[in-house]
């Protein structure tokens, strides 16, 4: 079943006078949404009883819940103790899900740094079969870990990076989130076609079944000669990429992923106007 939701709360949700994780449950349920991402940006600092509290609210509502590791988490870092810290970082952040009830890891895998691009996704690589091992260890396979396509030309992140690292273990599937390529090819994505083109890359390389249920990001994101400025929302002319065409794309293919709206302030109104589209309403 495909599913769309938001990243977040909304400046809406604010304005109804809503604070909680928990009042997120019942307002993306309200909007006829069925997923929510929650962000450990800035770190993983929520107590194991919220995160309880949290989950039995989304599980009451019948909205599946996905967590994104923090933002800094850099697995082509030249120092070792930096690199360790990340794999902690992402295991934290899947402790915590696992006690949300939800099942996917969404993280940023690496930036390029000073090295050479190959020299950066091959460490990156190396740390992600680290990784791997220190998740079956903890007992953590039987969820989901997304490694996110990214938008700036300086973080790896590419569509073949992802596919690549994807190939280590079954516990990865990707993350692609579309904005971010979009942003870093300069407007590459327009029609069903340009969708359609980079989803078989992927299931060509990966299988249909791991493909089958991929995690999305989507939002319009303004770009510059290095690729992601910021994300815009769906009112914007300008920037891409639109929706409609990788609906189009997902149903050619048989996809059903977890679709995840990033807009920027109108990402739960973006997401019911996704869900719309998809299904002809």
């Amino acid at each position: 079943m495909i599913k769309f939701g938001p990243s977040g709360n909304s400046i809406a949700f604010g304005l109804a006078g809503l604070k909680s994780s928990e009042q997120s449950a019942v307002w993306v349920k309200n909007l006829g949404l069925n997923c929510f991402e929650y962000s450990f940006g800035r770190g993983v600092n929520l107590s194991d009883e919220k995160a309880l509290s949290i989950g039995q609210a989304f599980k009451e509502n019948g909205v599946e819940i996905s967590v994104h590791a923090p933002y800094y988490i850099n697995f082509s870092n030249p120092e070792e103790e930096n690199a360790l810290k990340s794999i902690e970082y992402v295991i934290s952040s899947a402790k915590k899900v696992k006690l949300m009830g939800g099942k996917r890891v969404v993280f940023h895998p690496a930036s390029q740094g000073k090295m050479k691009r190959e020299q950066a996704v091959d460490l990156c690589y190396d740390r992600l079969v680290r990784l791997k091992d220190k998740i079956y260890a903890e007992g953590l396979d039987d969820l989901i870990f997304c490694p996110e396509t990214m938008g700036k030309l300086g973080q790896i992140g590419t569509i073949e990076e992802i596919t690549r690292f994807c190939t280590i273990d079954k516990i990865y599937t990707p993350a692609v989130d579309f904005g971010h390529i979009n942003a870093r090819e300069w407007g590459s994505l327009k029609t069903e076609s340009d969708y359609l083109i980079r989803l078989q890359y992927m299931i060509d390389r990966l299988g249909y079944e791991k493909m089958k249920n991929f995690h999305v990001h989507f939002s319009k994101i303004e770009y510059s000669a290095k690729g992601e400025v910021r994300h815009l929302t769906f009112e914007d002319s300008r920037f891409g990429p639109d929706f409609a065409p990788l609906a189009q794309a997902l149903k050619k293919l048989a996809l059903k992923p977890y679709i995840i709206c990033e807009s920027a302030g109108t990402q739960d109104i973006d997401a019911v106007n996704m869900q719309k589209i998809y299904f002809g309403n």
